[in-house]
């Protein structure tokens, strides 16, 4: 993906900073809801960044005043009586969201307004999140009847334990990222203005270190949540077999010994 000729989407901007690949939800009129072609969009523009090697870390935010305000609900009530073709709809943004949580490169959520429902569960299927100080994020669903479909339930339980995911979720109560930053959801809050600059710095930062170890990484703590323990520690252990073998362990090594500043990356130019 060149940065001087970003992929052009209808609902979303797709550009690439150095290594950081945006993604801009661009409904600001319907707070960034998740229409049928945005879901399509957004599936899209991650098979881009993730055959692009010089994107080395991905972030997703909205534009206007909401990060994702959830399901568009005139999209879905409107198809009510339609519920094979709101169902699929459901299946695609269920989708979309797993792929997020399983894409190879490390994913931040730039969240800069409301993050709801549908917007919540992108959020925890991002890696990590830095939220504006105005930042406010909930479940949601429970204000008008409807279930998580996507992950609300099974993800948020996860990063914040059963009670206080039930807490939301019962409720329907939106919360400020800072008391959000307490439970673990969120790992950095930033003023408003902020928050573009403190991702790009930070997905500098990852983007300086081994794409293959980050890849392994991330892997071994997502697969090792569901894991036994000692199971987890073996897969741990095959994963060091394995990265033994890679061309940035040596680099860095070497990298080490000569007291430079590693070039990590080759694998992923050659």
């Amino acid at each position: 993906m060149d940065p001087a000729s970003p992929v052009m989407f209808e609902n979303l901007d797709l550009t690439r900073c150095g290594a950081l690949g945006w993604l801009r939800l661009c409904r600001p009129e319907a707070l960034n809801a998740l229409s049928a072609p945005l879901v399509g969009e957004l599936a899209r523009a991650l098979r881009v960044l993730e055959g692009d090697p010089a994107v080395r870390v991905v972030a997703i935010t909205g534009k206007g005043r909401a990060f994702c305000a959830g399901a568009d609900l005139g999209f879905v009530g409107a198809r009510l009586d339609a519920s094979a073709e709101l169902l699929a709809f459901v299946a695609e943004a269920a989708a979309l969201v797993e792929r997020l949580a399983t894409f190879s490169k490390p994913v931040i959520a730039a969240v800069n307004g409301l993050a709801l429902a549908g917007g919540l569960e992108l959020v925890l299927a991002c890696d990590l999140v830095v939220a504006a100080a105005s930042a406010r994020l909930g479940d949601a669903h429970a204000n008008y009847g409807l279930l998580p479909g996507a992950g609300g339930a099974a993800r948020l339980s996860r990063r914040i334990g059963a009670s206080r995911a039930k807490h939301l979720l019962f409720t329907g109560e939106t919360l400020p990222a800072s008391e959000l930053l307490a439970m673990g959801l969120v790992n950095r809050v930033v003023p408003d203005a902020e928050l573009e600059p403190s991702v790009e710095k930070l997905a500098e930062t990852i983007a300086a270190r081994s794409p293959t170890g980050l890849r392994a990484m991330k892997r071994l703590v997502d697969e090792g949540l569901d894991l036994p323990l000692a199971a987890a520690l073996r897969r741990e252990q095959e994963a060091l077999r394995a990265h033994v073998e890679t061309a940035d362990l040596r680099e860095g090594l070497a990298a080490f010994r000569e007291k430079r500043a590693p070039r990590f990356g080759a694998e992923e130019r050659a």
